[in-house]
Formats: structure tokens, C-alpha cells, sequence
């Protein structure tokens, strides 16, 4: 590494300004500021210093993303050769769903950092660090045989329409993961939805309908039960399937307290009130299932623990967070049980609530500069 170190240092003038390659600094920096630490301090100004930088904390995401990606990875596989009728070991399945889970990162991160590149270039600032995690997360929320090509086309859109217009990392109002899972389902819902595009390779006989597909048509003869749900083996995208794995990730979020709980647990709370509320209705089949079905099914687990704890598009304020979560939790459930034609509301409601996010806040902060103002006694 100090040799790297030596190499980095020596190259360095030529990329900064007055030297031979400048216009290319924001590049050079981006991959120095990946490979080591960056030296900078502050000059003026008051400041507050803290160990956790942005590098540091898309770190702990994506680590904690983990868990969904092996597992994800493993269940590819494994619904491919239940469709095909084979039996295989472990790794055979593990194996066969890497190879089609890996060239979905590969694109993912090509294409958006590519993107990423030329926009820093073009308006001469830094290559921002967030995409690390967006790079990630939109491989493990769509299918797993999705085509290459529309998945860059979603990944350009996601990241100019998404956050680049609105100034890049830290100022966009809509999560630029779901912004490319959205144009996906829009543009091209022949591959995002049906039965056929969950099962990588799937044989035509075997329906593999996810637990939502089944929900929407009646088809509870085959429902799959809780446990399935919640150790993930049935058909979906690549890393929303197992509640256990993203699970795992809720607690190492929350330990390091890189994710909130309180929108984490009132989306919970929210989409189990919803469903409680339907099972009082009752007016059908799928109003019927249990409550806590809703939770472990779909991307609902999936989108409350990494796509509504976004720092950036969720509410800020303490009580805001609980509104925020809790609406999104309603209009989930509320979502997929009511209207037929977008059974995965978790993505919808997450969408809309970011939309709403800054005027919950501004209610809340309006509330209590009311309730202060209230308390000031005005001597006469």
C-alpha cells in the first residue's frame, strides 16, 4: 500500500489545477478517495468533527445488504432447478445464481458510475460516494432474468432523473433506486411482472407465481406458507425474498445507527394496521390472510429496511419520521390489496412518501413553533 501510496502522490500534480490532466481531477479523486482516506481538513468556520464519514457509512449499508445478496444469489438458483425438476447440491445452486446475480452488479455499477463520472465532469465537482449503495440495491430489487440492457437504461434514468437534475447525492427528493425499479415497471411491465420473469430459466410448465401474483388472482391453493416467506424459499426479486436475511441487515443498520428506527418500525406498524384493518373487511380472499403476512411477503420487509430509511428522501424530524413510515406502511398494503394492477405497493408508497416527506416536515416544525410560542408569557 505505500507503494500505491508513493505512485498516487507522484501522479497527483498532474491531475490538479495547472497540471497536464486537470480537467480530469474529480475523476483522479474519486479513485483516490476510494483507495485511501482523504487528508482533508477545514480551514474557517465553526465545525463539528465526526469519525463517521459518507465512505464509512455506505460502507456499513452495503455490508449490511449482504444477507440478502448471498441469499438472493443461493434462491436464484434454487427456483431455477425446482422449475427444471433437477436435484443439485448447494453450491451447484449457489453457483448457478451467481452467474446470474453477478452481471446485474456489474451493469449496475458500470453504467451508474459511468454516469456519475461524466456528470462530475462535466460541472468540474467531486465523484459523490453515494451510489455505492444505490449500485447494489437495484440488482437485488428486480427479477432475477431481467435484460442487461434495460437494466442500464433504468440505471441512466435513475441516477440523471433520479438525483443528478436535483444536484446529486444529498439533494434529491425521490430514492434513485426505486426511481429505476419505477421506470422499469412502467416502461417495460411485459419483464416486470407475471409469473415467468421471477425464475431465472424457467420451465414453461411450472407457473412459480410469487406469493403477491397468487394473492391477485385467488390462487391460495398453493400459497406458500409463512415460513417460506420468511426464510425466503419462494420466487421474487433477487434480494427481497428472505425476511430472515433482511433481518440481519435491520439489526446491523440499527447497531450502528446507520438507519432509523423509528421510520423502520412505524412502516411495520403501519402495514399491520392496514392488514388488520382489511382482515375486519374482509370482503374477499385476499382481505382474509393474516396480517403479518403482508410483512414477510413481497418487497415490503425489503423496502422498509433499506428504502425508506433513506437519510436523504425521508422525513427529518422526530415525529415526522413516525408519520412518514407509518403512511408508507398503509399505502403499501393498501396499494397491493386494493388495486390489482401494481401487486408490489411497497415501491409506489415509498415513491409517493418521499414526494410528502419535506411538508410533513414543515407541518411538524410549524406545530412546534406554535406549541413554544404558546409558552412565552408577554408582560405588560
Amino acid at each position: 500500500m505505500k507503494a500505491l501510496r508513493k505512485y498516487i502522490d507522484t501522479i497527483k500534480p498532474q491531475f490538479e489545477k495547472g497540471g497536464k490532466f486537470e480537467k480530469l481531477h474529480s475523476t483522479f479523486e474519486a479513485f483516490e478517495s476510494f483507495l485511501f482516506v482523504p487528508d482533508k481538513v477545514t480551514f474557517k468556520g465553526s465545525h463539528v468533527r465526526d469519525a463517521l464519514d459518507m465512505k464509512r457509512a455506505m460502507t456499513v449499508v452495503i455490508i449490511a445488504v449482504i444477507p440478502a445478496l448471498l441469499f438472493g444469489m443461493w434462491n436464484v438458483g434454487f427456483q431455477h432447478f425446482i422449475s427444471v425438476g433437477e436435484t443439485v447440491g448447494f453450491w451447484d445452486q449457489f453457483w448457478c445464481g451467481f452467474l446470474k446475480v453477478l452481471p446485474l452488479i456489474i451493469v449496475s455499477y458500470v453504467v451508474g458510475l459511468g454516469t456519475e463520472f461524466v456528470f462530475a465532469q462535466i460541472r468540474g465537482h467531486e465523484v459523490n460516494e453515494g451510489y455505492l449503495v444505490t449500485g447494489m440495491l437495484i440488482p437485488l430489487i428486480v427479477p432475477p432474468d431481467i435484460p442487461l440492457w434495460m437494466l442500464a437504461i433504468a440505471v441512466i434514468f435513475a441516477v440523471i432523473i433520479g438525483k443528478e437534475v436535483f444536484g446529486g447525492t444529498g439533494m434529491n427528493i425521490l430514492n434513485p433506486a426505486l426511481t429505476a425499479r419505477a421506470f422499469l415497471f412502467f416502461a417495460y411491465p411485459q419483464d416486470m411482472s407475471g409469473d415467468k420473469v421471477w425464475i431465472s430459466d424457467k420451465a414453461d410448465a411450472y407457473s412459480g407465481a410469487t406469493p403477491l401474483g397468487d394473492a391477485l388472482v385467488g390462487n391460495f391453493d398453493n400459497f406458500p406458507s409463512a415460513a417460506d416467506m420468511f426464510f425466503g424459499f419462494i420466487p421474487g426479486s433477487v434480494g427481497e425474498t428472505s425476511f430472515l436475511a433482511i433481518l440481519i441487515g435491520a439489526v446491523i443498520l440499527l447497531f450502528t445507527g446507520i438507519a432509523s428506527w423509528k421510520i423502520m418500525f412505524s412502516v411495520f406498524a403501519g402495514g399491520y394496521v392496514m392488514g388488520l384493518i382489511f382482515n375486519l373487511v374482509g370482503a374477499n380472499a385476499y382481505m382474509d390472510i393474516p396480517a403479518y403476512y403482508h410483512l414477510i411477503m413481497g418487497g415490503f420487509a425489503f423496502g422498509a429496511v433499506f428504502m425508506a430509511t433513506d437519510p436523504v428522501t425521508a422525513s427529518q424530524t422526530n415525529k415526522g419520521k413516525y408519520i412518514y413510515g407509518f403512511l408508507i406502511g398503509i399505502l403499501a398494503v393498501l396499494i397491493r390489496v386494493v388495486n390489482p394492477a401494481y401487486p408490489e405497493g411497497m415501491m409506489l408508497a415509498i415513491l409517493l412518501m418521499n414526494v410528502f416527506a419535506p411538508l410533513i416536515d414543515h407541518y411538524v416544525i410549524e406545530a412546534n413553533i406554535k406549541k413554544r410560542l404558546k409558552r412565552i408569557r408577554i408582560k405588560v
